[in-house]
């Protein structure tokens, strides 16, 4: 897609500038347009066309005149010229721990040193000591560093990093000591990997979080332990950095290491603008140099004159403008969810039976839940054929009959077959509730002939929903060739909704996509595909992402009563 394209070249532009220590004004202003044309809910060709580049935010004169020239060439001599100025590994530099963009830069100019190999050779060979200001430490840190790196390439997902990080902050916050501990970071944010997990504490008397935090089971190593801050690496390779402030400073140090660095940015020039200067300590007003009282964030926010911004939203800055306009959206929580209309059961490859599926989403508040077990191609998956969904039915019917305080959907997660027809005959699925279908076979198709597929599913009229719509699973498979643009278009067309799957490892769509989706007018669907009961307490993962897409319950499926889904389903359709 052109609009990913663009933003990456942009992204990769600032990631040069930075190295080549440019004005970081500059480098910024390029990270940002990146960001804005990823969000763009309109492929960036069609609004060059119309002559309009320069009304996107973001677009100057000089950046319009170089996307002109990618549109038009598709080469931007800029992008193409800094590439040219420095080794092509010079950026994974800038991964190591400890090696900013400056050092990097040094270590090439110095030693030659154009990628990692031989960053790692360098140490090993004990040269970077001989440079002035670095040392024996230095290059240990730097292969702790690397080994950890490529231990790690891939980013940790959500799934596995939320989990680890909640148990820290429950322990931390158990220490008699400790009067307040939250999680910070990218974690907080909700992003879908993260490097690391920040935790912010606070404690009158530091000394005794630091020697729980870094004696906590299952560390492999402490990187520093200083009289505030530690530093340790989990045996799964994750690292956590913990600080710990005075309990006058939890809330502007919360929200300082929650971030992002240009959310940050741009708060304290707002906030310069008003006489005050804000770090992670605290609030100063610029003329005498009191000190505000800062209880919580949304102190923080109200002392520049913000409503509380959500830590999904602090990614662009695009934030900071919405609120200042009145235009931060409510966003969806999960007791909003009143269903989920995607699980398995242990008709197919679930583990639990459908009663139990029914009886474990009655005890978590929901209204409805919709059994979505495969079709008889995924074999695999023991996918049902006709006769057994028949027999499926039945025992749906049975158990509505038996069952007050849930509903139970009839419902299947139907192949889309390579040639886009489905698994299932039309009279069948005609008669289900809900009808989710996914592509599970043949992914290596190319963009062309794997988007008419799906755009094929989307136009049977019984489709309710696509499910996970690109089939990446995170740090394991690569999202299959489609153009979303155009899924997301027809989607609009024919009101079929797209699914946030909420299984950790998928997370699909992603929050990006499912931003461009709802400001396409295509309503949102966040499921769990659980295959167990417990499976069902995963839908905290895509709220998240649909939070992160700026979505509110109006915007999402099931959040629908049973009464409004069910007229939604039967007419929702064009």
């Amino acid at each position: 897609m052109k609009n990913l394209e663009l933003a990456w070249i942009l992204e990769e532009i600032g990631d040069l500038l930075d190295l080549q220590g440019e004005n970081p004004f500059k480098v910024r202003a390029y990270r940002r347009a990146a960001r804005t044309i990823e969000l763009l809910p309109e492929d960036i060709e069609a609004v060059w066309r119309r002559g309009e580049l320069g009304k996107v935010e973001g677009i100057g004169k000089a950046l319009e005149e170089k996307i002109n020239e990618w549109l038009s060439t598709g080469v931007m001599t800029y992008h193409a010229e800094l590439k040219a100025q420095l080794p092509p590994g010079l950026r994974e530099l800038t991964r190591v721990p400890g090696v900013g963009p400056k050092l990097a830069q040094r270590l090439y100019r110095e030693l030659g040193i154009r990628n990692l190999d031989e960053l790692e050779a360098a140490c090993r060979e004990q040269r970077l000591r001989h440079l002035k200001g670095l040392g024996p430490r230095t290059e240990e840190n730097i292969l702790r560093g690397i080994e950890r790196l490529r231990r790690q390439m891939e980013r940790f997902p959500l799934g596995l990093a939320l989990p680890v990080a909640q148990q820290l902050v429950r322990a931390l916050a158990a220490l008699p000591v400790v009067q307040r501990v939250a999680l910070a970071g990218s974690l907080r944010r909700g992003r879908e990997t993260v490097g690391d997990v920040d935790i912010v504490a606070s404690s009158p008397d530091p000394e005794p979080v630091m020697e729980a935090f870094v004696r906590t089971p299952g560390v492999e190593q402490v990187l520093a332990r200083g009289d505030t801050k530690a530093s340790i690496v989990l045996r799964t390779g994750l690292q956590v950095d913990l600080r710990v402030v005075r309990d006058d400073q939890f809330a502007a140090a919360l929200h300082h290491f929650t971030g992002s660095k240009e959310h940050n940015v741009l708060l304290r020039e707002l906030a310069q603008t008003k006489g005050l200067k804000i770090s992670e300590y605290g609030i100063v007003r610029v003329d005498d140099d009191e000190v505000l009282a800062v209880a919580t964030e949304a102190d923080v926010f109200a002392a520049v004159g913000l409503p509380y911004i959500p830590p999904e939203l602090r990614e662009d800055g695009s934030e900071i403008a919405a609120a200042r306009e009145g235009r931060l959206p409510e966003l969806i929580t999960v007791g909003d969810m009143k269903g989920d209309l995607h699980v398995h059961s242990d008709w197919s490859d679930g583990l639990d039976t459908i009663e139990a599926m029914a009886l474990a989403a009655r005890e978590r508040g929901y209204e409805y839940i919709a059994i979505t077990d495969h079709s008889p191609s995924l074999s695999v998956a023991r996918g049902l054929d006709p006769a057994r969904l028949e027999e499926q039915l039945r025992e749906i019917d049975r158990l509505n009959r038996q069952l007050a305080g849930i509903r139970i959907l009839s419902g299947c997660e139907v192949d889309i077959l390579r040639d886009g027809t489905l698994d299932l005959p039309d009279e069948l699925l005609a008669r289900l509730d809900v009808v989710v279908a996914s592509v599970h076979s043949a992914m290596g198709l190319d963009e062309r002939e794997m988007t008419d597929r799906i755009v094929a599913a989307m136009r049977n009229p019984h489709v309710d929903i696509i499910g996970h719509p690109t089939g990446r699973i995170l740090g394991r498979r690569e999202p299959y060739a489609v153009d979303m643009e155009r899924i997301i278009q027809v989607a609009a067309e024919t009101g079929t909704c797209l699914e946030i799957n909420a299984s950790p490892d998928r997370l699909d769509l992603n929050d990006v996509y499912a931003r461009w989706a709802h400001a396409r007018g295509v309503m949102i669907v966040v499921n769990t595909d659980a295959h167990s009961t417990e499976g069902l307490d995963q839908m905290g993962y895509g709220v998240t992402v649909a939070r992160r897409a700026w979505l509110g319950k109006a915007d999402v499926l099931n959040c629908l009563p049973w009464p409004e889904l069910k007229a939604r389903l039967k007419d929702g359709r064009t």
